[in-house]
């Protein structure tokens, strides 16, 4: 019967990294199966912004740590990630401005480039926006976005390198137990035994818990994105963007396009009854929100779009743990559409946290499975009024 010291679950950003980061720290049988191909859920729609900027520390450590990575990617990894240093702007509205300067400080004592800056100064950076609205905004010059199609094929490429399979269109039906801790993955292809199962299947993680007994409130959310070509008098790269007055963010795409998105997605029952494209009236709420930041925007033509899956936690932050009632259970659950551009960090985490008992590059206990049922869902005291946003918070 086939065997493997690590089996991981789901073939997106997070399931790669780690099958990646295991495989460098010398585990030598690692099993990564995907039910589809690679980057076929919720990785391969990310908008893919590479951003700093969080409303806690945590988050923004684990987003630095992945920075690094993505920066010296063909290095560390090998391979092309398609990162892009375009800068990156929060912008805050009125009300919010000590929040967003309490932020960006905590962000500089981690050693993040940021700061804050002027009105004129997002005009300067960001040519033909209307700024009377904002009341506050920061810079993150060495931010951008990444391919996140590209980031997730190198990082399963290296890790087939250092000795790793990949099994694509090999489906995880169940986690089996014995006394009470992991034991096998049962598949459409066979069983597995293994002692370690690290569960990143995105909105299908639900199929595999539930049988286990765990129920942390994951909901799978469907998102949309759109793509706008840039209209006439509209020319030069901008930065990516997140607004949260108009609760939007957007980043460029290709040569000569926008790539925007509005929050919140809507609950979403079924995975496997996704419908992949997007809805008309969703790209003229997107049109009117970026006109709202960029005027020129008005008269975008509208170029392409596309809907995916995201798994929404109770409190939109992501569960990422070694489940304590099933040992050798691993979790990277709830992402609520966050988790690509620190999924370098997050793979780096888990794998260090199989490997040595516990993660060294950050402290991963602000994201336990266990704060729900101990009463304390996460919240962040300097958010900017949109807790429950999920890829813009």
């Amino acid at each position: 019967m086939p065997s493997a010291d690590v089996v991981i679950i789901g073939g997106g950003a997070s399931g790669t990294s780690t099958a990646f980061h295991l495989a460098a720290l010398g585990v030598p049988n690692v099993v990564l199966l995907e039910r589809r191909y690679l980057a076929s859920g919720a990785t391969g729609k990310s908008g893919s912004l590479v951003r700093m900027h969080y409303t806690n520390e945590t988050e923004s450590r684990l987003a630095f740590e992945s920075l690094k990575i993505f920066q010296d990617f063909d290095a560390v990894v090998g391979g092309h990630c398609g990162f892009e240093t375009a800068g990156f702007i929060q912008i805050v509205p009125s009300g919010y401005e000590r929040a967003l300067a309490r932020n960006v400080e905590r962000q500089r004592q981690i050693g993040i480039d940021t700061r804050v800056i002027s009105r004129d100064e997002v005009r300067r950076l960001l040519p033909g926006s209307h700024v009377d609205d904002i009341g506050a905004a920061a810079h993150e010059p060495g931010s951008g976005f990444a391919d996140p199609n590209a980031t997730t094929f190198a990082f399963a490429e290296a890790a087939k390198r250092l000795g790793a399979t990949l099994k694509l269109s090999c489906e995880a039906t169940r986690i089996i137990t014995q006394h009470d801790r992991v034991a096998a993955v049962e598949t459409t292809q066979g069983r597995i035994d293994t002692p370690v199962v690290v569960v990143a299947a995105g909105a299908w993680a639900g199929h595999l818990l539930q049988p286990l007994g765990l129920d942390f409130g994951l909901t799978p959310h469907r998102v949309q994105i759109s793509i706008f070509r840039w209209p006439p008098g509209f020319a030069g790269r901008h930065p990516a963007v997140i607004d949260a007055v108009h609760r939007l963010w957007f980043r460029p795409e290709g040569q000569a396009s926008t790539l925007a998105g509005v929050e919140l997605g809507v609950k979403h029952a079924d995975p496997d009854l996704l419908d992949e494209g997007v809805d008309p009236g969703y790209v003229a709420r997107c049109r009117e929100k970026l006109a709202a930041r960029l005027p020129v925007f008005g008269e975008a033509p509208m170029r392409g779009g596309w809907a995916g899956l995201i798994m929404m936690s109770p409190d939109g932050r992501p569960i990422i743990d070694q489940i304590p009632s099933v040992p050798g259970l691993y979790g990277m659950l709830g992402d609520s559409g966050t988790s690509f551009k620190t999924a370098p960090a997050i793979g780096r985490c888990l794998a260090e946290w199989i490997v040595y008992g516990k993660p060294r590059t950050v402290d991963l206990t602000p994201f336990r499975s266990t704060r729900f049922a101990e009463g304390q869902p996460w919240h962040d005291e300097d958010n900017y009024g949109t807790e429950r946003l999920t890829i813009s918070r």
